[in-house]
């Protein structure tokens, strides 16, 4: 089990060195989204291969500490999933990946990116549905 100071130096590792913190382009998903309350922005991206698989992800954005390496450590995360699989994925895994008790005082922050790619990936979805049936 990781004690308290583990956790805090994973999220300042993923703050002062963050993964994946670029723009991808091209991408076959960008979404983004805020916490008005910690001044929060957060723009999440993915690339899709040919069997809807997460290939790549990254991310951009500013705010606090704890939204910033949720970001970083989901792209991590998210690389090789499909997108129902990230419908799938639980806002308590990643409560429990960053420290529950470092954390729960800030679960908005530490759920911000996941909230936004279950977002995308829902309306990736619906878009995707909308064109096959108008397809047929």
């Amino acid at each position: 089990m990781l004690s308290r100071q583990d956790y805090i130096e994973n999220i300042l590792d993923h703050h002062d060195h963050p993964r994946n913190k670029r723009i991808l382009d091209p991408t076959d998903i960008e979404a983004s989204g805020g916490n008005p309350g910690c001044g929060d922005i957060v723009v999440m991206y993915a690339k899709l291969d040919d069997e809807g698989r997460i290939e790549e992800a990254s991310f951009q954005g500013e705010g606090c500490t704890i939204s910033q390496a949720a970001a970083s450590m989901l792209t991590e995360d998210l690389v090789g999933r499909t997108l129902d699989d990230v419908q799938g994925m639980s806002f308590e895994d990643v409560i429990e990946e960053m420290g529950k008790e470092v954390v729960s005082t800030r679960t908005r922050c530490a759920t911000l990116a996941l909230t936004i790619m279950k977002s995308a990936a829902n309306d990736h979805q619906r878009e995707r549905r909308t064109r096959n049936a108008e397809a047929v």
